[in-house]
Protein backbone atom coordinates (compact mmCIF):
# COMPACT_ATOMS: atom_id res chain seq x y z
CA UNK A 1 0.00 0.00 0.00
CA UNK A 2 2.62 2.23 0.70
CA UNK A 3 4.23 2.12 -2.62
CA UNK A 4 0.90 2.50 -4.52
CA UNK A 5 0.78 6.04 -2.30
CA UNK A 6 3.80 6.91 -3.75
CA UNK A 7 3.69 6.08 -7.51
CA UNK A 8 0.44 8.21 -7.04
CA UNK A 9 2.06 10.78 -5.86
CA UNK A 10 4.70 10.43 -8.51
CA UNK A 11 2.14 9.96 -11.24
CA UNK A 12 -1.57 9.54 -11.73
CA UNK A 13 -2.29 6.36 -13.52
CA UNK A 14 -5.72 4.80 -13.27
CA UNK A 15 -4.23 1.23 -12.30
CA UNK A 16 -3.21 2.25 -9.48
CA UNK A 17 -6.79 2.89 -7.98
CA UNK A 18 -7.12 -1.01 -8.97
CA UNK A 19 -4.13 -2.35 -7.15
CA UNK A 20 -5.74 -0.76 -4.19
CA UNK A 21 -8.49 -1.93 -4.26
CA UNK A 22 -6.92 -5.35 -4.93
CA UNK A 23 -4.88 -4.57 -1.88
CA UNK A 24 -7.10 -3.93 0.53
CA UNK A 25 -9.18 -6.73 -0.58
CA UNK A 26 -6.47 -9.22 0.28
CA UNK A 27 -5.81 -7.33 3.86
CA UNK A 28 -9.88 -7.39 5.05
CA UNK A 29 -9.47 -11.60 3.61
CA UNK A 30 -6.27 -12.20 5.34
CA UNK A 31 -7.69 -10.31 8.61
CA UNK A 32 -10.70 -12.44 8.25
CA UNK A 33 -9.07 -15.37 7.79
CA UNK A 34 -6.95 -14.79 11.26
CA UNK A 35 -9.93 -14.03 13.34
CA UNK A 36 -10.98 -17.78 12.28
CA UNK A 37 -8.19 -18.90 13.01
CA UNK A 38 -7.46 -17.35 16.75
CA UNK A 39 -11.17 -17.62 18.04
CA UNK A 40 -11.35 -20.31 20.39
CA UNK A 41 -14.45 -22.16 21.61
CA UNK A 42 -15.88 -19.87 24.61
CA UNK A 43 -15.15 -15.93 24.61
CA UNK A 44 -12.02 -14.25 26.27
CA UNK A 45 -13.40 -11.99 28.62
CA UNK A 46 -16.85 -10.99 29.68
CA UNK A 47 -18.27 -7.84 30.17
CA UNK A 48 -21.37 -5.79 30.05
CA UNK A 49 -21.55 -4.28 26.74
CA UNK A 50 -24.05 -1.45 26.38
CA UNK A 51 -25.63 -3.08 23.29
CA UNK A 52 -27.34 0.50 21.92
CA UNK A 53 -23.97 2.26 22.17
CA UNK A 54 -21.61 -0.90 20.39
CA UNK A 55 -24.20 -0.89 17.36
CA UNK A 56 -23.82 2.82 16.75
CA UNK A 57 -20.03 2.61 17.03
CA UNK A 58 -19.94 -0.39 14.47
CA UNK A 59 -22.33 1.45 12.16
CA UNK A 60 -19.44 4.22 12.20
CA UNK A 61 -16.83 1.79 12.00
CA UNK A 62 -18.46 0.01 9.07
CA UNK A 63 -17.97 1.79 5.19
CA UNK A 64 -22.14 1.93 5.29
CA UNK A 65 -22.26 4.45 2.47
CA UNK A 66 -26.11 5.59 1.70
CA UNK A 67 -27.32 3.55 4.23
CA UNK A 68 -29.41 4.14 7.00
CA UNK A 69 -29.80 2.21 10.50
CA UNK A 70 -32.66 1.96 12.53
CA UNK A 71 -31.36 1.67 15.32
CA UNK A 72 -34.26 0.10 18.31
CA UNK A 73 -32.68 -1.77 20.96
CA UNK A 74 -31.56 -0.73 24.14
CA UNK A 75 -30.07 -2.64 27.32
CA UNK A 76 -27.03 -4.70 28.22
CA UNK A 77 -25.37 -8.22 27.13
CA UNK A 78 -22.99 -10.04 29.06
CA UNK A 79 -20.87 -10.58 26.34
CA UNK A 80 -17.08 -10.55 25.03
CA UNK A 81 -17.50 -7.29 23.52
CA UNK A 82 -14.99 -7.33 20.96
CA UNK A 83 -16.75 -10.88 19.30
CA UNK A 84 -19.82 -8.88 19.55
CA UNK A 85 -18.41 -5.82 17.98
CA UNK A 86 -17.16 -8.76 15.21
CA UNK A 87 -20.91 -9.64 14.60
CA UNK A 88 -22.75 -6.65 14.67
CA UNK A 89 -19.98 -5.23 12.09
CA UNK A 90 -20.08 -8.08 9.96
CA UNK A 91 -23.55 -8.46 9.80
CA UNK A 92 -23.84 -4.46 8.92
CA UNK A 93 -21.41 -5.00 6.23
CA UNK A 94 -23.27 -8.24 5.22
CA UNK A 95 -26.41 -6.00 4.86
CA UNK A 96 -24.79 -3.12 2.68
CA UNK A 97 -22.87 -5.41 0.19
CA UNK A 98 -25.96 -7.52 -0.47
CA UNK A 99 -28.73 -5.21 0.22
CA UNK A 100 -27.30 -2.18 -2.25
CA UNK A 101 -25.85 1.02 -0.60
CA UNK A 102 -29.30 2.68 0.45
CA UNK A 103 -30.14 -0.23 2.09
CA UNK A 104 -31.94 -0.04 5.50
CA UNK A 105 -31.32 -2.18 8.58
CA UNK A 106 -32.91 -2.33 11.26
CA UNK A 107 -31.68 -3.94 14.71
CA UNK A 108 -34.22 -4.52 17.57
CA UNK A 109 -34.75 -6.57 20.35
CA UNK A 110 -36.75 -10.18 20.63
CA UNK A 111 -38.26 -11.41 23.51
CA UNK A 112 -35.15 -14.16 23.73
CA UNK A 113 -32.24 -11.89 21.80
CA UNK A 114 -32.18 -9.95 19.24
CA UNK A 115 -32.41 -9.18 15.50
CA UNK A 116 -30.33 -7.86 12.16
CA UNK A 117 -32.50 -7.12 9.10
CA UNK A 118 -32.36 -5.27 6.05
CA UNK A 119 -34.30 -4.36 3.23
CA UNK A 120 -32.46 -5.80 0.76
CA UNK A 121 -33.00 -8.65 -1.62
CA UNK A 122 -33.02 -11.07 0.68
CA UNK A 123 -31.47 -14.85 0.76
CA UNK A 124 -33.27 -17.34 -0.84
CA UNK A 125 -34.43 -20.22 1.17
CA UNK A 126 -32.35 -23.17 -0.77
CA UNK A 127 -28.94 -20.89 0.46
CA UNK A 128 -30.17 -20.35 3.73
CA UNK A 129 -28.40 -23.36 5.39
CA UNK A 130 -24.91 -22.74 3.88
CA UNK A 131 -24.92 -19.04 4.64
CA UNK A 132 -22.28 -19.82 7.51
CA UNK A 133 -20.31 -22.10 5.76
CA UNK A 134 -16.88 -20.18 5.56
CA UNK A 135 -16.82 -19.37 1.84
CA UNK A 136 -20.07 -19.30 0.82
CA UNK A 137 -21.52 -15.89 -0.74
CA UNK A 138 -23.94 -15.04 -3.10
CA UNK A 139 -21.86 -11.89 -4.04
CA UNK A 140 -19.27 -11.43 -6.47
CA UNK A 141 -17.30 -9.55 -4.24
CA UNK A 142 -16.41 -9.70 -0.15
CA UNK A 143 -14.61 -11.80 1.30
CA UNK A 144 -16.85 -14.95 2.07
CA UNK A 145 -15.66 -15.15 5.46
CA UNK A 146 -18.08 -12.45 7.03
CA UNK A 147 -21.15 -15.01 8.09
CA UNK A 148 -18.80 -17.75 9.69
CA UNK A 149 -17.31 -15.07 11.52
CA UNK A 150 -20.80 -13.78 12.84
CA UNK A 151 -22.01 -18.03 13.51
CA UNK A 152 -18.31 -18.64 15.21
CA UNK A 153 -19.25 -15.61 18.26
CA UNK A 154 -23.05 -16.92 18.39
CA UNK A 155 -22.00 -20.54 18.79
CA UNK A 156 -18.76 -19.45 21.52
CA UNK A 157 -21.85 -17.27 23.79
CA UNK A 158 -23.43 -20.49 23.35
CA UNK A 159 -26.53 -18.33 21.48
CA UNK A 160 -28.13 -19.60 18.23
CA UNK A 161 -28.79 -18.11 14.84
CA UNK A 162 -31.27 -18.17 12.16
CA UNK A 163 -31.39 -16.58 9.00
CA UNK A 164 -35.26 -15.54 7.63
CA UNK A 165 -37.73 -13.13 5.89
CA UNK A 166 -37.17 -9.27 6.79
CA UNK A 167 -40.47 -7.50 7.72
CA UNK A 168 -39.59 -5.56 3.82
CA UNK A 169 -38.82 -8.50 2.42
CA UNK A 170 -34.89 -8.56 2.74
CA UNK A 171 -32.78 -11.04 4.88
CA UNK A 172 -33.13 -10.96 9.14
CA UNK A 173 -30.61 -12.57 11.49
CA UNK A 174 -32.47 -13.56 14.81
CA UNK A 175 -29.90 -14.38 17.63
CA UNK A 176 -31.79 -16.08 20.61
CA UNK A 177 -30.91 -17.47 23.80
CA UNK A 178 -29.20 -13.96 24.45
CA UNK A 179 -30.25 -12.24 27.82
CA UNK A 180 -30.67 -8.54 27.03
CA UNK A 181 -31.32 -6.10 29.72
CA UNK A 182 -33.39 -3.90 28.61
CA UNK A 183 -32.86 0.08 30.41
CA UNK A 184 -35.96 -0.81 32.41
CA UNK A 185 -34.23 -3.62 34.45
CA UNK A 186 -36.43 -6.19 32.64
CA UNK A 187 -34.43 -9.21 31.03
CA UNK A 188 -35.70 -10.11 27.86
CA UNK A 189 -35.34 -13.87 27.39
Amino acid sequence: MGRVDLAREERDVDHLDDAAQALERMRTLIDDLLTLAREGASPDDITTVDIRELVEDCWNTVDTRAATLINEIDGDVDADEGRLRQLFENLIRNAVEHGGEDVTVRIGAMPDGFYVEDDGPGIPEQDRSHVFDAGFSTANDGTRFGLSIVNRVVEAHGWEIRVTDGEAGGARFEITGVDVDSDDGDAAH
